[in-house]
């Protein structure tokens, strides 16, 4: 747990997420829902946000099928570095998906992975399997909404934000998602290490929660038309869950539909709530999926299924249950699916 000191210290440990070649932009660390949305207007996101609303063309070599699939972010930059993305990056490639171009990460990172991961881990390119499938990756991230792989390094505007922040501050059940000492700060300490979010904190949540849902559904609306099937994999009752499904899925998801703010509710508006019917997006896995992954774990590892949950709680290469080869057979069937 990153305890809350003052914003020098935590800059120093938001330093330590971001691997060389890359340095953090100490004006993109955001520690609360407050720095969130002030990172809206921050010359460098702000700049983003214009270029994937108005003017990113994703650039897709030909192919049988198209799948766009929306992956989380993770502390570790750039994204495909950290043990979440190796792992799943690693299956797509061990079931035959391969790079369409050379575009890959500073060799400075490829001398650093690890010897049990292929190079192609690290390259941003679209990829494409044997059976013409095509896979373009793209990652939901706040404050930037939607990164696509190719352009995690750089973009047309200069060089990329998504290699330079640190944004801990939507994530209200660490506890530390907080920044004390702003004047709007409402947060309440109830521990040496832990805080509660206070109204203000709360309402700037969802006015940044919709602003990431509408900025995932601008992007679909306007490139969706290249792919066949739209898939995010994003963890069930987490924010990126959240910012996807529209209204009609958070009872099924177990995903709230609204915030406590003073006296009132504040609506959590989703992708899915701003996109029509045969453009929506498939927030997956599926409880269902992770209740069976969870079972096949169990009978993996011969454990009783208490200790099959505390292993899936934990997550699959020190990540999130998202790496996990059994919630991965799930993606891989997706993706491989005949249709959309």
């Amino acid at each position: 747990m990153v305890t809350v000191t003052n914003r020098a210290q935590r800059i120093t440990e938001s330093a330590e997420k971001i691997e060389s070649p890359f340095v953090l932009d100490p004006t993109l660390c955001l520690y609360s829902p407050q720095d969130n949305v002030d990172s809206l207007q921050h010359p460098r996101i702000a700049a983003w946000l214009v270029f994937m609303r108005d003017s990113y063309e994703p650039k897709l070599p030909d192919a049988k099928r198209r799948v766009l699939l929306f992956m989380p972010c993770t502390k570790t930059k750039p994204y495909p570095f950290s043990s979440e993305h190796k792992a799943i990056n690693q299956r797509l490639a061990d079931e035959g998906f391969r790079p369409t171009a050379r575009l890959d990460l500073p060799q400075e990172l490829q001398a650093r992975l690890e010897p049990s991961f292929s190079q192609d881990v690290l390259n941003l390119s679209p990829l494409i399997d044997d059976a013409g499938t095509l896979v373009h990756r793209m990652v939901i991230s706040e404050p930037m909404a939607v990164v696509p792989y190719e352009h995690i390094v750089d973009y047309p505007g200069g060089a990329s934000p998504a290699t330079a922040y640190d944004d801990p501050g939507l994530f209200e059940k660490r506890g530390n998602a907080v920044s004390p000492w702003r004047e709007d700060s409402t947060a309440v300490a109830v521990s040496s290490t832990r805080w509660k979010w206070g109204d203000e904190e709360r309402r700037s949540y969802a006015v940044m929660h919709n602003a990431m849902a509408e900025g995932v559904a601008g992007v679909v609306a306007r490139i969706g038309h290249h792919y066949d099937d739209i898939v995010a994999w994003v963890a069930p009752g987490l924010t990126h869950r959240s910012f996807v499904i529209g209204k009609g899925e958070r009872s099924a998801n177990n995903v709230p539909s609204s915030r406590k703010v003073g006296a009132g509710r504040v609506d959590l508006v989703g992708a899915n709530d701003h996109l029509p019917a045969g453009s929506r997006i498939a927030a997956l896995p599926t409880l269902a999926e992770c209740q069976d992954a969870v079972e096949r774990l169990a009978r993996r590892l011969g454990v009783d299924m208490q200790q099959a949950t505390g292993i899936y709680a934990r997550g699959g290469a020190n990540a999130t249950p998202l790496a996990l080869p059994e919630l991965l057979d799930t993606l891989v069937a997706r993706l491989k699916r005949n249709g959309a």
